[in-house]
Formats: C-alpha cells, sequence, structure tokens
C-alpha cells in the first residue's frame, strides 16, 4: 500500500510547473530553427541584394536557368544580358545567380 502511494505524489509546484517545462522546452525548439534555418536564409538573401546591387556593364554572370552572358543594360527591375554575338535577353535581377567563374590560367610546361 505505501509504494502505491508514492507513486500518486504529485511533483511541487503542480501544472504550473509542467507547463514552464513545455513553454521552455518550445522555445528551445524555436531558438534552434531561427539559428539553424531562418537566420541562414535571411543572410544569404542580403547577400544576394547586395550582389544585384553591385552589378554593373561588363560583369560575366549566370543566371538560375544556367544561361552564362555579360551584362549590357542594367534597369531598375531587369537586366539585359548579350548570350552571343547577336542575341541578347532581358531577365529580371532576381534571376541572375551569381558571377561566371574566373578561368585559372595554367603555366605551359616547356
Amino acid at each position: 500500500m505505501i509504494d502505491i502511494a508514492y507513486a500518486q505524489q504529485t511533483t511541487p509546484g503542480g501544472p504550473a510547473g509542467a507547463f514552464f517545462v513545455q513553454l521552455i522546452f518550445l522555445i528551445g525548439i524555436f531558438a534552434i530553427f531561427y539559428f539553424l534555418m531562418i537566420r541562414p536564409q535571411q543572410k544569404a538573401r542580403k547577400r544576394h541584394q547586395e550582389f544585384l546591387a553591385n552589378l554593373k556593364k561588363g560583369d560575366k554572370v549566370i543566371t538560375s536557368g544556367g544561361i552564362w552572358g555579360t551584362v549590357v543594360e542594367i534597369g531598375d527591375e531587369t537586366v539585359t544580358l548579350k548570350v552571343d554575338a547577336n542575341t541578347r535577353i532581358t531577365f529580371t535581377k532576381e534571376a541572375i545567380a551569381s558571377y561566371q567563374p574566373k578561368k585559372e590560367e595554367k603555366p605551359e610546361k616547356d
């Protein structure tokens, strides 16, 4: 009989203590999501906005669709790329993904 009595004892603080434990757990989960998912996305979005703001004529870029070209005209919301001798395509600025990688010249062996 005594064992049953001990099993039925409540924890100090009662239901309010359990509520605070759950609240702390939820705050911890939100903090993990913030630092592992939300904050890195915000930083990447900010870097991309700075990249788009610094675009200038003559930059060699790649679009999100994989088209390589040279910037020939920049508008408020659009960028025109020269992709071939007589071919120019206009994109929204957000479609520009990155700069083209620079070719590293290898020294020729004698």
